[in-house]
């Protein structure tokens, strides 16, 4: 006979979400130019996510200074496989998310976290 756990399940705290998520950073992604040069860009415009960047677990998602500014369009065309997307379109996302984050102008949110750009 199998046995069940009908306990409740126990939350995490949500520390580690709160302290990689920096909102006004992603705002200002979503007033920069979709990171797809010369391409065929619709849709507002998103902060995607770099997932490969490292740092991804379970019910966390990477920190927000590992994201790049896409159109709709190419945030969709993202999620259908990072790898497939960066050799079509000839981009680095980790290395253009890095980019993104150095020159971000709240960059100073995460100058100590281990890892990150400066």
């Amino acid at each position: 006979m199998m046995r069940v756990d009908t306990r409740p399940r126990r939350q995490n705290s949500g520390k580690a979400a709160i302290e990689r998520s920096h909102a006004p950073h992603l705002q200002w992604l979503r007033g920069r130019p979709c990171a797809v040069v010369n391409g065929d860009c619709w849709g507002r415009m998103e902060a995607a996510h770099v997932d490969h960047a490292g740092g991804k677990g379970v019910g966390i998602k990477v920190a927000d200074y590992k994201a790049v500014p896409l159109c709709q369009h190419h945030h969709a065309e993202l999620h259908r496989g990072a790898k497939t997307f960066e050799a079509t379109h000839k981009i680095d996302l980790v290395k253009a998310a890095a980019a993104y984050a150095a020159k971000s102008p709240h960059r100073g949110r995460w100058a100590d976290v281990a890892g990150a750009p400066r």
